[in-house]
């Protein structure tokens, strides 16, 4: 056989497998789609703007984790991440959908608040930790200390000590070494003095607060999910200590980064694909309305 004949011998079966390789990916388009009317009740106008490549396994993923009632995380705090993610990148059709199903497993305005205050409150100190070149490894034992020293408080039987108004910078750190077990962390140390106090009463009152609405767990998860994504080694690193010394399961934390990195990758395509806005709208209304309906006739179906 010549050369020529060879090469053109080459190109025909190249030329067959790239056939049946889109003849795949259309099937398997085409399957996706059939599955995704069958479990939301119709297909979205979104998803019929994905390549037909990245449609099944992006549905998939979607169904497997933020729509499976099975997983570790409910379908409440898995939303709550989403809506914590999604309002930092920012994400308009994220912010939407999240909200709206968070709505519909449960949330209430108070929980939806606190997640995005968490989404907020993880941006600050990132942009903080970051811009002061903080050393990681000197930041690694200051959260070990801090871990330390609020489990052995919590198993301590002493007296609270008296509260302080925090009116100030050096106030703020008064009560930041009171209530961190003794020790304050360079990075609320080195915080300017003069808004000090602003900054760590909203640490205080939202991230450290055990009266939110949200659990002390969620708030973490909420904040190491933004934090995977921004991304912030420094925040990963703490939210993830404090998730754990919040009773959050290895289980839990990867389901927490999962939502965030399936929250990102729809928002990217969302808005590179330029999606209908308003269509994306009445698309989320149409999904909560089916799930609803789909609730009451058989209320084993619905998310936590």
């Amino acid at each position: 056989m010549n050369t020529v004949k060879k090469v053109m011998m080459m190109a025909t079966v190249a030329g067959l497998a790239f056939a049946s390789t889109a003849r795949a990916e259309t099937a398997a388009s085409a399957a996706a789609k059939a599955d995704i009317g069958k479990t939301l009740g119709f297909v979205p106008q979104f998803f019929t703007r994905f390549p037909e490549a990245a449609l099944p396994g992006a549905w998939e993923e979607m169904k497997t984790l933020q729509l499976n009632p099975n997983t570790a995380l409910p379908g409440r705090t898995k939303e709550l991440i989403g809506l914590g993610v999604a309002a930092q990148i920012p994400c308009r059709y994220c912010v939407l959908a999240h909200t709206d199903f968070a709505k519909l497993n449960g949330a209430s305005e108070a929980e939806i608040g606190e997640a995005v205050a968490m989404a907020a409150i993880t941006r600050h100190w990132s942009t903080y930790l970051n811009g002061l070149q903080t050393d990681e490894t000197k930041f690694r034992a200051e959260i070990a200390k801090i871990v330390e020293n609020v489990k052995k408080a919590s198993a301590s039987k002493s007296p609270a000590a008296a509260p302080v108004n925090v009116v100030d910078g050096a106030t703020a750190l008064k009560e930041a070494t009171q209530m961190l077990g003794g020790y304050v962390p360079e990075f609320i140390r080195e915080f300017p003095s003069e808004a000090r106090a602003g900054a760590w009463k909203t640490f205080r009152d939202v991230q450290l607060s055990s009266s939110t609405a949200l659990s002390g767990k969620n708030k973490e998860l909420v904040g190491l999910a933004v934090a995977a994504q921004v991304p912030c080694r420094f925040c990963v690193i703490a939210h993830t200590e404090f998730a754990k010394l919040n009773g959050a399961t290895d289980a839990e934390i990867k389901e927490a980064l999962g939502m965030a990195s399936l929250t990102r990758e729809l928002s990217t395509m969302l808005n590179g694909m330029q999606v209908d806005e308003a269509q994306f709208k009445r698309d989320v209304e149409r999904v909560v309305k089916n799930v609803k309906a789909a609730a009451k006739k058989n209320p084993a179906t619905a998310q936590r």
